[in-house]
């Protein structure tokens, strides 16, 4: 076929008897659904459970009610399929292009901070936090240049992510030491302890 991305489909319909064809065709559409489904469940229940509530606990606002966080998740999902929508739009994209792109950006923002996390007791949040802006930024930026055709961004982007988490780490002193310093030996003492 001419769209590579198709084959399986093409394929489909024309090793197979129609019936079988449309089973397989409504397998691939059922993966497609789920997978949706569930991610924008995810991104919702970041977006209320995560974002909002750190942002009203630091600001000391009151928690809202069951049904605010609803709408709160309602309005997220909404606004995420809008965003979707009009990536998909793009005709000169292919899926796989999109999926290389999403992941080099999440791979180079939280790849660093979570390895640096586990691994280095002087890690601060003021590191995490630019480390996964910059990681973010760099991914997108190498992504749509001509440069992204020579080198996947998730490269520079990753490494760029973790120097400059660790500089700002290093630039920046923790609140209590010593309470860090416990939660990261009991944490090191639980990851190595022998399973039950």
């Amino acid at each position: 076929p001419a769209d590579a991305e198709t084959v399986f489909l093409v394929m489909s319909q024309v090793l197979f008897h129609p019936f079988v064809a449309g089973l397989v065709l409504a397998a691939v559409l059922a993966a497609i659904m789920s997978t949706i489904s569930s991610q924008l469940i995810v991104c919702s229940s970041a977006l209320v459970e995560d974002l909002y509530k750190l942002v009203a606990h630091k600001r000391g606002l009151r928690p809202l009610s069951d049904s605010a966080y609803v709408r709160f998740g309602r309005i997220g999902v909404l606004a995420i399929a809008v965003i979707a929508v009009l990536l998909a739009l793009s005709p000169s994209n292919s899926i796989l292009d999109l999926v290389a792109f999403a992941w080099s950006g999440f791979g180079s923002a939280f790849g660093p901070a979570i390895i640096l996390s586990l691994f280095w007791r002087r890690f601060t949040t003021a590191g995490a936090l630019t480390g996964i802006v910059v990681g973010a930024v760099v991914a997108f930026a190498w992504g749509q240049s001509s440069l992204n055709a020579h080198l996947y961004g998730i490269v520079p982007a990753f490494a760029t992510s973790f120097t400059t988490a660790i500089a700002v780490s290093l630039m920046t002193a923790r609140s209590d030491p010593d309470v860090i310093d416990a939660e990261f030996d009991e944490a090191t003492a639980l990851a190595r302890a022998p399973p039950p």
